[in-house]
């Protein structure tokens, strides 16, 4: 048997932008295959309309990539918003088609790309078990011994008998991650997806992936969170604009998209277009930038300048408390804090419509040197909702000066650390030589 779990050559997907989609009843859309190709015959004899041309354009989700992952792989999936990575879970889960190239998968897949995927709503979660693992050719022996240990880990004792539809979207998540983990799959493709639950029950879901690893199944994890990834995966394949331009072990590739080597990253983005603004109904983000000690806007800071990051967004809907919010991470992935907007005079307070600016301000001699990516968020409090979350909003490098005046001193070494604070030292001193001999 081959230890090849999963072989991708020149896989590429091309999706139309632009073209105006109806819904089409069963007997229109057989219709309309018939038309297909005569349209295509009359378009090749006569000039394009405008409105054609617009339909034509074509983007491409995924471009020609290739690669192997061997059976017991924790493969790691990384890369911005838009570079492919959900577009080629699809594939590999049978979602979608791809355009081109192709997908060879040997064993049973299960993926948990959004809440409730393969379920029933109308079906009870015990039901929604059984059917899930028949889908995986499972026999009902093998569900049933597998049934308690789902039922307890997804924490839905309760409602184990209740259609799936009454579920909040928690216990969905729950549910949907517990049936995926445990049914017998060789391989298990999991999206961003546990982002949505809280923080224990991601904890939890990394350790039953880890634990699914170890027993030498096949996992794809696509996340946002670098340290998840350098926990869980030994290998990760790094996408740029549909493209595969990095693949390796999972630290070397989280070093090479944190530290800005394909220049994701700047001192400053702005969404000039509304339409693609990150945001909900309520807000939405306009602008993120780092601004040195000067008020400048750039991307290298001394270690011994304070740190200004700046978020700029628009209240559309008026009579909500927000907390907006940074998350401050290394070049290793590793978090080194989450800032949250505790300015007083908005604390607990709903907020008018309008643009507002918040800022929150590093002090100088606190971090350490090297490349740093901010993640920028914005909720509201009761109902807690995500407005926007920017996974890569801007990064910044701290450099020392090495004239001695920073918490390094005189010492020209590696210093280890996810900070480096600058702290106050005093020293004693005594002549006496009967010290010494005591």
């Amino acid at each position: 048997m081959s230890d090849i779990a999963i072989h991708v050559q020149d896989l590429s997907k091309q999706y139309q932008i632009g073209a105006h989609l109806k819904k089409q009843n069963f007997r229109e859309a057989l219709k309309d295959s018939f038309k297909k190709p005569i349209r295509r015959v009359a378009r090749f004899f006569r000039r394009p309309t405008m409105n054609e041309s617009e339909e034509a354009q074509m983007i491409w989700a995924l471009k020609e990539v290739c690669f192997q992952i061997k059976h017991g792989d924790r493969l790691g999936i990384i890369g911005r918003n838009g570079s492919g990575k959900s577009t080629l879970l699809k594939i590999l889960s049978r979602i979608t088609l791809p355009t081109s190239g192709f997908a060879e998968i040997h064993g049973r897949v299960r993926s948990l790309l959004e809440v409730g995927t393969g379920f029933h709503a109308e079906l009870t979660g015990r039901e929604n078990i059984y059917l899930n693992g028949a889908i995986l050719g499972m026999k009902k022996a093998e569900i049933r011994k597998k049934f308690d240990e789902i039922v307890a880990f997804s924490e839905v004792e309760k409602f184990i008998d209740t259609p799936v539809k009454h579920y909040s979207s928690g216990m969905y998540l729950r549910m949907a991650f517990a049936v995926a983990a445990h049914l017998e799959s060789e391989i298990l493709i999991v999206d961003e997806i546990l982002a949505v639950g809280d923080g224990r029950f991601q904890r939890k879901c990394l350790n039953k992936m880890q634990e699914v690893g170890n027993e030498g199944r096949t996992v794809l994890f696509v996340s946002h969170s670098m340290p998840a990834v350098t926990r869980l995966c030994n290998r990760a394949l790094l996408l740029d604009e549909g493209r595969l331009v990095g693949e390796g072990p999972a630290h070397e590739m989280v070093r090479t998209y944190s530290s800005g080597g394909l220049n994701y990253l700047s001192a400053e983005r702005v969404w000039q277009n509304p339409q693609k603004r990150p945001g909900g109904e309520v807000a939405q983000l306009r602008a993120v930038r780092v601004k040195k000690e000067d008020g400048q806007i750039g991307d290298m800071v001394d270690i011994n300048k304070s740190i200004e990051i700046e978020m700029e967004y628009d209240v559309l809907k008026p009579g909500y408390i927000l907390l907006p919010h940074y998350h401050l991470l290394n070049e290793e992935g590793i978090l080194v804090f989450k800032a949250l907007d505790v300015d007083p005079d908005w604390r607990k307070r709903s907020r008018p419509g309008g643009r507002f600016t918040s800022s929150v301000l590093i002090p100088a001699n606190l971090l350490q040197e090297g490349l740093y990516s901010v993640k920028a968020a914005l909720i509201t409090i009761d109902p807690m909702i995500i407005q926007f979350y920017e996974p890569d909003a801007v990064a910044f490098q701290v450099i020392d000066n090495n004239d001695g005046d920073s918490a390094r001193g005189d010492y020209a070494g590696n210093i280890e650390g996810v900070v480096r604070p600058l702290l106050k030292w005093t020293t004693s001193f005594s002549p006496d030589r009967q010290h010494l001999s005591k």
